[in-house]
């Protein structure tokens, strides 16, 4: 049975509402209970027992989405950077306490995979430089491949500009010249675009595939769902 929390810190950590807000949510009947029990603001309750507008309420924290990042949007909290891809989310999912973060980022023009949670040790865990989740991205390049940059990627010599260590070796794979796959195992800032401009080139479409054992699958540009944490515990 999951533990009982105060029905206002339960609700207002969700989202639905501020604390002084939800006597009058079952005032009017917007917020109830399951099996009809009577309610108060400080009634001890489980999550699976209340309902909101007779709907189950939105999961609780441990919360992890995949969504598919059009190009365009900022992975930020700040307003002022333009679109953030939490416009994407119900609106009350920006309230949340703990807040809804990105596991790691995408620049704005890159599109693709893109993990999100409310769990602060999984987000730690997952961007450690020490767990190495293998992301797969897509490129499409200004130029055409020379030939030597897949032995360059894989030997774990290439530095990036600014760099002390070298990348990790990265496999690329060849769809045509100027379109290729890039495997890589760490985070660094725009990492794939910097390592084809270590090699003279330059990315002029960004998309990543996958995250792990994660892909996007028929997910559209826009679109996300909730994933179960477990399938991130390895």
């Amino acid at each position: 049975m999951s533990s009982k929390l105060r029905l206002d810190k339960l609700l207002s950590s969700l989202g639905y509402c501020s604390r002084r807000e939800v006597a009058l949510l079952i005032r009017e009947g917007i917020i109830t209970h399951a099996h009809n029990l009577p309610l108060k603001s400080d009634t001890k309750v489980s999550h699976d027992e209340i309902l909101c507008e007779g709907e189950p309420l939105d999961p609780p924290q441990g919360i992890v989405i995949l969504m598919h990042k059009p190009a365009g949007l900022v992975c930020s909290h700040d307003d002022g950077e333009g679109k953030l891809v939490y416009d994407l989310l119900p609106e009350r999912w920006r309230l949340r306490d703990p807040k809804i973060s990105t596991v790691g980022r995408l620049d704005k023009d890159t599109s693709g995979l893109l993990l999100l949670t409310d769990d602060g040790a999984l987000l730690h865990r997952l961007t450690s430089p020490k767990h190495k989740v293998p992301k797969v991205y897509e490129a499409r390049l200004d130029r055409a491949l020379k030939g030597d940059e897949a032995e360059i990627f894989a030997s774990g010599t290439l530095m990036l500009n600014g760099e002390k260590t070298p990348c990790l070796p990265a496999k690329l794979t060849v769809i045509d010249d100027t379109h290729v796959t890039l495997e890589i195992v760490e985070g660094r800032y725009h990492q794939v675009r910097r390592m084809f401009a270590a090699v003279g080139n330059h990315v002029t479409a960004l998309h990543r595939c996958s995250f792990g054992t994660l892909t996007l699958g028929d997910l559209k540009a826009g679109e996300y769902r909730l994933i179960d944490a477990q399938s991130l515990s390895k």
